[in-house]
């Protein structure tokens, strides 16, 4: 009952604490200026785990190395790599230098500001004192060190294969990371001449869905008037889709997924017969479109006989790592014949994806073949190479041929489960190419809407 567990038989006594205030505002308002001229080019504070630790999360981030020079932290080696007093981390370019080091010290930094290294190509950490080498390790090695505990968690937790795949990517050196290979121009906003008139789509909910507020964004920068439609105002009477152009189901938890994701929302249209009869005159109408996303694209599969021509469409499955995945990936637009996809094809863009329920499982065992060679796919998922992969987390559900999207055979329904709709503006992606303005890749699909009902 007396003894203290201790993993590496050292103990310190001094807790990290804040000594001077005004230092501490110093340096808030010091990084304020800095980043007002646009000289920091990375940013990361020292807390857990002290400044080795603050140095390996930013190389894990950058696929980059560092060499690290302790010369000006003091005798203690330990004490320099591992205490967790206030402090920060930032990268600037080498020309900058002295400005930087000015902009500190107007704000009382100079005597706490040190140059600890530089960066290299190579992913590695080097540590050198007194110019000798005193530890070295590879980006890699480190970053698995790091995820084990996570990753062995995971394996647990999880299906053990996807855990294994993902932990088993950090070591790849050569990963590009996430990438936008376009083959449109994403600021050609080819139906600004329509905004004078504006047809209607009807945002489409049932209980527990959430996404519908983006959706309705997204359609309404395109130049259409976005409905709130609810399924109750569908059942009772309210509101008929004989007034709309087109549908957009949105993605959520319909009934909780308590019956199976988008099955409870499905079944909601298919044994009620004024619902039924409205779906299935929109679907049969010519002057009609539609788009499921995540929730709406399982629901609107779970519709396919009233649909013509998707027939071919799978249902959407527990995702084979047994967990609901929220990420970005990267998904291959196909050649298809569908009107949300028009001149997209080829392109690579990444998307957020979140659900729990999203392989395709078809019901002919070579549905997913033959769906993509009659077309019918839309988009696959793809990993860092722009391949089409069923390897986790790339392909974050496991889903044949990375089958995420497919159509009908004219083209006017379109299933997806990513979310285009949450990150249609530039703002809303994690990453984008630098270049991209207001809009990101996927407002090409909303105005392509437009353009298909003019």
């Amino acid at each position: 009952g007396n003894h203290c567990p201790v993993v590496y038989q050292q103990l310190g006594n001094d807790c990290p604490d804040l000594d001077c205030v005004e230092l501490f505002k110093g340096f808030f308002d010091a990084l304020q200026t800095l980043n007002s001229y646009g000289l920091v080019l990375a940013y990361h504070d020292r807390a857990d785990g002290g400044l080795l630790a603050t140095l390996a999360e930013m190389l894990f981030a950058s696929r980059l190395g560092i060499t690290l020079k302790l010369d000006d932290l003091g005798g203690d080696v330990l004490a320099a790599l591992f205490n967790e007093e206030l402090g920060a981390v930032i990268e600037v370019q080498e020309a900058d230098l002295a400005q930087v080091r000015m902009i500190l010290a107007d704000f009382g930094l100079a005597d706490v500001a040190h140059n600890i290294g530089e960066l290299v190509k190579a992913q590695t950490l080097t540590i050198l004192q007194d110019e000798q080498v005193i530890y070295t390790a590879s980006r890699a090695e480190l970053q698995q060190c790091w995820s084990e505990v996570s990753y062995r968690m995971q394996a647990l937790r999880d299906n053990p294969e996807c855990a294994r795949q993902q932990f088993e990517r950090i070591a790849d050196d050569h990963d590009p990371g996430l990438f936008a290979q376009l083959k449109y121009d994403i600021n050609d906003n080819f139906v600004a001449h329509l905004q004078g008139h504006r047809p209607k789509i009807a945002i489409l909910r049932e209980q527990g869905v959430n996404g519908h507020v983006e959706m309705a964004a997204a359609f309404d920068r395109a130049g259409f008037t976005s409905i709130d439609v609810h399924m109750s105002d569908i059942i009772s009477g309210r509101v008929s889709l004989s007034e709309f152009k087109g549908l957009a189901a949105c993605g959520g938890f319909s009934y909780g997924d308590v019956l199976g994701a988008g099955g409870g929302w499905a079944k909601s249209i298919l044994f009620n017969q004024r619902a039924r009869e409205e779906f299935a005159a929109f679907f049969l109408r010519e002057d009609t479109f539609g788009l499921g996303v995540c929730n709406g694209c399982q629901m609107l599969s779970g519709l396919k006989e009233l649909i013509p021509g998707a027939e071919h469409w799978p249902a959407f499955k527990r995702n084979v790592s047994e967990q609901f995945e929220a990420r970005v990936a990267l998904v291959k637009i196909q050649v298809s014949p569908s009107i949300l996809f028009a001149g997209m094809g080829g392109s690579i863009i990444p998307v957020v994806v979140a659900h729990g329920e999203g392989r395709a499982e078809f019901a002919a065992f070579d549905g997913a073949e033959s769906a993509l060679q009659a077309g019918m796919v839309s988009a696959v998922y793809v990993n860092n190479q722009g391949e089409m992969t069923t390897d986790f987390p790339a392909n974050p559900n496991g889903s044949p041929f990375g089958i995420t999207s497919l159509t009908t055979q004219n083209g006017r329904f379109t299933i997806m489960m990513p979310h285009p709709e949450r990150c249609f503006r530039t703002l809303q992606n994690s990453w984008h190419p630098e270049d991209w303005q207001e809009y990101g890749a996927w407002m090409r699909m909303f105005r392509n809407a437009r353009a298909w009902v003019d």
